[in-house]
């Protein structure tokens, strides 16, 4: 059910909660991702492949999320965000089990089950706008994403806490630690109500998804999200493979880590304000300008603050990129068409992301540190120049209803 523009009793119970939620989910996602390729090391002779967890996890997401939007239609977002909470706990079970055995195999499926349980919870922003009024959206959009903000503190430091709750086994105690955090998820997500599409808006049917697709909206929707998605994660998944190789430890990784992920989601607090004032395409364009910046800090040095700045940049680059395209997007369908549109949306961003994990390692290892941040430069420059297209399409569309 989508709120009536008057009826905020949806938006103040399920806000707070989906913000939690996202704090757990966040802190899960967090800490897996500063492990994953520092836990395969070494268990592999061929280093390269140290970021093909990663690519797993993408890759998770990627084969889910038709599934995942389709099926919470079905069954309603509760019991969706329920069974994506339950793969978060096997994701950490899984891992800690291929870390006691040293087995790579084992730890990607871990991370394939960290991709699929981050598929549902990814439709956190989505069910957030669907039940705001529609002045409200950037905002709900922006609320539920800031969630991250205490997970980018807690992640890393309790990453940092458990590395060695088994030791000699290191980072077996990381994954049993989120175990728990996923737990505490599945506990906070049962309080969510999120009333299904009423029989009206079913009966409206819908559009078919290629119509929907060709709004130009739409195309600066999806590039806006799978670009700014996709720098973020070549740089995000091959920093601790740099960091590295230049002599930085784990306390290291997990601080740059952390700093980039608390850079993901402060924006969130503000970013909904900026999108009502200043219009959602200034503020896409402006994200994309940042992640440039981050490619060029990078390329600048490898000194610990080279590392450092250039993640914060490209954190806040993403969170303008991302939650600007996904505000633009719940722009471009009505309520009964949403799930196709979401999943087709999520898909093709994860499938991007997925390419961009998997293709950080090899990167790394074949072309260096250099030619990733490079290869960033022409994927910002496409979501400025979608951007400015769609821009100057509205304009003339403006101008001439005027002159009718």
């Amino acid at each position: 059910m989508t709120a009536k523009p008057e009826d905020t009793s949806l938006y103040r119970r399920n806000i707070p909660l989906l913000a939690f939620a996202q704090v757990l989910f966040m802190t899960v996602q967090s800490m897996g991702t500063v492990t994953l390729p520092l836990a395969a090391l070494p268990m592999l002779v061929e280093k390269r492949y140290a970021t093909v967890p990663l690519f797993l996890n993408h890759a998770g997401i990627m084969a889910m999320t038709i599934p995942a939007s389709l099926l919470m239609a079905r069954i309603g977002r509760r019991w969706g965000f329920t069974l994506g909470a339950t793969l978060s706990i096997l994701f950490g079970a899984t891992g800690a089990l291929a870390v006691w055995l040293q087995s790579f195999e084992l730890l990607c499926v871990a991370a394939f089950l960290k991709g699929s349980a981050a598929a549902f919870a990814h439709y956190y922003r989505f069910a957030a706008a669907d039940i705001s009024p529609l002045a409200l959206k950037p905002r709900a959009i922006s609320y539920v994403m800031a969630g991250g903000v205490a997970a980018g503190f807690l992640g890393p430091e309790l990453a940092k806490y458990t590395v060695d709750w088994f030791a000699p086994v290191t980072f077996m105690g990381i994954f049993v630690a989120l175990s728990l955090v996923a737990t505490a998820s599945l506990v906070v997500l049962q309080g969510v109500r999120i009333p299904p599409l009423t029989t009206l808006e079913q009966a409206k049917g819908g559009r078919p998804l290629r119509e929907i697709a060709r709004q130009p909206a739409f195309v600066a929707a999806v590039m806006s999200s799978m670009f700014g998605y996709a720098v973020m994660t070549l740089v995000m998944t091959s920093t601790p493979l740099a960091m590295n190789a230049c002599g930085y430890g784990f306390i290291d990784n997990a601080t740059v880590i952390q700093w980039h992920i608390i850079a993901m989601f402060l924006p969130s607090f503000f970013t909904g304000h900026l999108i009502q004032r200043f219009g959602v395409l200034p503020i896409i364009a402006i994200g994309a300008v940042i992640e440039l910046g981050c490619a060029l800090v990078n390329l600048a040095g490898i000194d610990f603050w080279n590392f450092l700045i250039a993640n914060v940049l490209v954190g806040l680059g993403w969170n303008f990129a991302y939650v600007g395209g996904t505000t633009l997007l719940t722009r471009t369908y009505e309520p009964v068409e949403r799930a196709n549109v979401q999943a087709a949306h999520d898909f093709i961003v994860y499938a991007t992301t997925a390419t961009a994990a998997l293709a950080s390692g090899f990167m790394h290892a074949k072309a260096g540190w250099t030619v990733i941040n490079v290869a960033t430069l022409p994927l910002m420059l496409s979501i400025l120049l979608v951007v400015s297209w769609l821009a100057a399409k509205q304009r003339a569309e403006r101008l001439q209803t005027l002159r009718i």
